[in-house]
């Protein structure tokens, strides 16, 4: 049987831990087949961004253009996008219709601290989203507002989709919640909050790489928004509580995206 195509829009992460090196982890993990269209490559390791060279806008959307032309793809998801004139090219396309199902991760700042987008073009793309997946911290850069508690995670989730998503979901992995991880899914039913057991553990980079790629692949193949976003969550604890006990690299690790310790 043919498989399902996948796109990932997104940068290169030289440690393989986020980034389009995840997204095509997460999506051969899930059965789909990935496409890629690289916006930037990044010089980085799990201790940190060291370099980040952007690419142009106009290569940016040749590539974009190269895949679409020969490819049936069933969902997209971005990741980072460096630039506003990136993301513009990336929301023109979006705009015209040419983005099937798409995901919205709005990578603004790595997990050490380095800028990889802009709050501005990340607003582009939010209108033309199926699902948008922030976290706390990408959330409080959109909205403006704390987002530190569940409760301030709804009132997020609630500002993003008034901007144009059809759902929006504000991952909450940092936010201590009684030993849960807490996930808020906002849409067009209401608020769910999302529960799984924390997992401690220093190998959690590309957390949201990863369960925005898994949203992808779930809703390219056929399912609808909430059950694609619960079945990516169940995959983002597998993999983390498979690479708990690892030992790559000295500061946060990739997580087992393939179940090799299951």
């Amino acid at each position: 049987m043919t498989p399902t195509t996948v796109l990932t829009i997104a940068g290169s992460d030289s440690g393989g831990g986020a980034g389009i090196q995840a997204d095509l982890k997460v999506f051969a993990a899930l059965g789909a087949y990935g496409t890629s269209v690289i916006t930037a490559v990044t010089a980085q390791n799990t201790r940190g961004v060291d370099a980040v060279l952007p690419l142009p806008p106009r290569t940016v959307t040749e590539q974009l253009d190269s895949v679409l032309a020969d490819f049936s793809v069933r969902a997209v998801k971005t990741g980072m996008l460096g630039t506003p004139a990136v993301a513009d090219a990336v929301a023109e396309a979006a705009r015209e219709g040419r983005l099937p199902q798409l995901v919205v991760d709005p990578v603004l700042v790595a997990t050490s601290g380095h800028p990889l987008g802009v709050v501005e073009g990340v607003e582009r793309l939010l209108p033309y989203a199926l699902v948008a997946t922030p976290n706390c911290a990408e959330a409080a850069a959109l909205t403006g507002g704390p987002v530190t508690t569940v409760e301030e995670m709804v009132v997020a989730a609630r500002t993003l989709a008034a901007r144009g998503p059809g759902w929006v979901v504000v991952t909450g992995g940092d936010v201590a919640a009684d030993g849960e991880a807490v996930d808020v899914l906002h849409g067009p039913g209401g608020t769910t909050l999302l529960r799984a057991p924390r997992v401690p553990t220093r190998h959690n980079h590309g957390t949201g790489c990863s369960f925005s790629a898994a949203t992808a692949v779930r809703l390219a193949l056929g399912d609808p928004v909430p059950a694609a976003v619960s079945a990516a969550k169940e995959y983002v604890t597998r993999a983390l509580t498979g690479a708990r006990d690892w030992e790559l690299g000295a500061g946060r690790g990739p997580l087992d995206h393939f179940g090799w310790s299951a």
